[in-house]
């Protein structure tokens, strides 16, 4: 007989099965956050050993941004002809394959000798993160039904802010002691999703939005045929874009971050750590409200709520941000940069959904594919801009100084491509018609195999 102690238990997993979409599919939205989260936390990493590896290796912030860079650069220009394997191949084995390999490279991060050695030894990590994004689409389009993925998509991105603040919060606590630890931390991470994939997440089948069994003509197509197709919904270009810019700025918060908080605030290191938390919970917050809200909105008679939420988000985002770069009262900076971090990632789950319900099942991979090399794009330049625009605007007797002097200025520029993403509004008027012509697609097809 089970204790009181022992029921309690029970009724907490079976909430929190709940809340990761039910006794079904818990353990598949666990394991898709999983993947996220190591996707982010590298970046993380970095940007936790950053004082470290500058005084280590006698590097500056532009050198910095490149170990970000690097494998953002590598994941474009791979995401493409792994967006073609998504859509024709079993998916799970290269999945695993590629978090093997992302694991061996980052445990290859913390064995470097020199700033040459980090940097090659970087090159491989760009491999996960062109699978996650593809394969994630693809993935979440066939286990959750449309309905529900703007909120399924909410918990399985918020694997994406728990990995950047373990990387955070991990490699501030482990760089007190080694630098390298901390990336050995996080490389028995990779190791560890790797087996849990092949243990608990088996390959599901391909399947249209409601649920039935198709076999798209668009899996046959070839990649440029695919490509033309996927930049020639206008709705998707206007996604692309926005969610570009906000991972823009995403990559140089995630590399910068500790830097502009000690040096604008005089934050210890004891004191960033436990605002990790603070600003990780309102992110948290952020992304699951997202995605709920547009999701609800969307059955409540609001056809467009998965454009219109992000749009306002990344408004309020610009809007929290601005005066808390202003300030220099601790006291105030930090309720407006949680408020700014949660509406920031408050966009991503309904701009995810989006994406899934303006292309057919056999492109998702592919459409994707296409996304995440602007989107990487953009990753890999954030971090070089953000780093050079800190050494070129600091002022200070030495180079160290310089570089954390402007870390503040260098995010005041960096939030004017933020306010660009009001044009998702102008999508409003296209979503609809766009997504009901992926679903004609499908029906289409389904008849002509019928």
């Amino acid at each position: 007989m089970k204790t009181h102690r022992g029921r309690g238990f029970d009724r907490i997993g079976r909430g929190l099965r709940r809340a990761l979409g039910g006794p079904n599919r818990w353990r598949a939205v666990l394991l898709l956050a999983y993947v996220m989260a190591l996707n982010s936390a590298d970046s993380g990493v970095i940007g936790a050993v950053a004082n470290e590896l500058r005084h280590v290796l006698h590097i500056g912030n532009t050198q910095i941004g490149l170990l970000s860079s690097i494998p953002a650069i590598i994941g474009a220009l791979a995401t493409v002809p792994v967006g073609q394997l998504v859509d024709r191949m079993p998916r799970m084995p290269l999945l695993i394959g590629s978090v093997l390999l992302w694991s061996l490279a980052t445990a290859a991060d913390g064995l470097a000798q020199s700033y040459l050695w980090l940097l090659l030894s970087r090159v491989a990590l760009g491999a996960v993160t062109a699978t996650a994004g593809p394969m994630v689409a693809s993935l979440a389009g066939d286990l959750f039904p449309r309905a529900e993925r703007g909120r399924i998509y909410a918990r399985v991105l918020s694997g994406e802010l728990l990995g950047s603040g373990l990387g955070l919060v991990a490699g501030s606590d482990i760089a007190a002691v080694s630098w390298r630890a901390a990336f050995w931390l996080i490389a028995a991470v990779g190791f560890g999703l790797a087996v849990a994939l092949w243990k608990w997440l088996p390959e599901p089948p391909r399947t249209q939005a409601d649920g039935q069994c198709a076999q798209d003509e668009t899996a046959s197509w070839p990649l440029w045929r695919a490509t033309k197709y996927v930049l020639s919904v206008r709705t998707n270009v206007l996604l692309i874009i926005a969610s570009a810019i906000g991972y823009f700025f995403f990559a140089g918060l995630h590399t910068f971050a500790f830097e502009l908080v000690r040096d604008r605030y005089q934050v210890g290191r004891a004191e960033l750590t436990a605002l990790v938390p603070v600003i990780g919970a309102a992110a948290l917050l952020g992304v699951n409200l997202g995605g709920r809200w547009a999701d609800r909105l969307g059955h409540t008679g609001h056809p467009t709520a998965r454009v219109t939420v992000p749009g306002v988000a990344y408004a309020a985002s610009v809007a929290l941000f601005l005066p808390g770069l202003l300030t220099r009262q601790t006291w105030l900076a930090l309720p407006l940069f949680a408020g700014a971090a949660g509406a920031l990632a408050a966009a991503n789950p309904p701009l995810d959904a989006a994406r899934l319900d303006i292309m057919p099942p056999r492109l998702w991979g592919r459409a994707e594919s296409v996304r995440t090399v602007l989107r990487m794009g953009a990753q890999a330049v954030a971090p070089i801009v953000f780093g050079w625009l800190s050494d070129a605007l600091g002022s200070g007797p030495s180079g160290a100084q310089r570089a954390q002097s402007g870390v503040d200025r260098a995010f005041l520029i960096g939030l004017a491509p933020l306010m660009i993403n009001g044009l998702l509004l102008r999508a409003r008027r296209t979503y609809p018609a766009d997504a009901a012509a992926a679903r004609a697609a499908v029906a289409r097809t389904a008849v002509s195999q019928g």
